[in-house]
C-alpha cells in the first residue's frame, strides 16, 4: 500500500495510524501529528479504493451505504498490511492508535469491529460501518470519537450508535460535539490532545 512511516521520537510515544477521508491521500493527516503528541510517529496509509479518482478505504453503493464485501476485504488487507509493517519497522499493531477521518475512521472502527487490535483509537465523524455483529472483548481499550451535531454525512444518531456498540464491548468512549458540519475543527483536535494526555 502507499504509505509513509515516521518513527516514533522517544520511546514509549505514540505511533499515529492515519487513515485519510474521502478523496485525500497519505499526506493529508500528518499535520495533525505534532498537534496530538509532539513526540509521536506516524505510519499514514492511503485507501487502495478510488471512486470518480478520489482514493478511498473501501467501495461504497451509495453515500452512506457501504459495499461490505469490499468493506471485509480491505479492513482484512488492511490488517494484513499493519502486521507486515510492524515487522519491518519493529512495533506491535498494539502500539498503533488509529486516526481516522470520514471513510478513514469508518475502516478504523470496522477493524475494530473485526478484532482487538488497538488499545487506543481516535475517530472523527466515523459512521457504524456495520451491524449485526458481535464485537470482540473491547474492555481497557479507549475510544475518541469527534462528531458534528449538524453533520449532513455523518448524522449525530450514527455517532451515538457508535458509541452504543462500542461501550457495550466494554470500550471507555469519549465523545466530543462540534457545529462545524463534517469539517476537522482545531476544538475538536484539542480535545483529542487532551484525552490522549490522560492515562486511565
Amino acid at each position: 500500500m502507499i504509505h509513509l512511516f515516521e518513527p516514533a521520537k522517544q520511546p514509549g510515544a505514540p505511533i499515529f495510524l492515519l487513515l485519510h477521508g474521502t478523496g485525500g491521500t497519505e499526506q493529508d493527516l500528518i499535520g495533525l501529528v505534532s498537534l496530538l503528541h509532539p513526540e509521536a510517529g506516524y505510519l499514514s496509509v492511503r485507501g487502495e479504493v478510488t471512486e470518480n479518482g478520489m482514493p478511498r478505504f473501501f467501495k461504497r453503493l451509495a453515500e452512506g451505504v457501504f459495499d461490505e464485501a469490499d468493506l471485509a476485504l480491505r479492513t482484512e488487507r488492511l490488517i494484513t498490511f499493519l502486521e507486515e509493517m510492524s515487522e519491518a519497522h519493529g512495533f506491535t499493531v498494539d502500539q498503533l492508535i488509529p486516526v481516522g477521518y470520514s471513510n478513514g475512521a469508518n475502516i478504523a472502527a470496522n477493524m475494530m469491529f473485526e478484532k482487538r487490535l488497538f488499545e487506543q483509537a481516535i475517530l472523527l465523524h466515523p459512521m457504524v460501518p456495520r451491524r449485526g455483529l458481535a464485537l470482540p472483548d473491547s474492555s481497557q481499550v479507549r475510544i475518541f470519537i469527534g462528531a458534528g451535531t449538524n453533520d449532513p454525512i455523518c448524522p449525530a444518531s450514527e455517532t451515538e450508535e457508535l458509541t452504543q456498540l462500542f461501550e457495550q464491548a466494554g470500550a471507555d468512549v469519549d465523545v466530543t460535539w462540534s457545529h462545524h458540519g463534517h469539517q476537522l475543527v482545531m476544538p475538536t483536535i484539542e480535545a483529542a490532545a487532551q484525552w490522549l494526555a490522560i492515562k486511565k
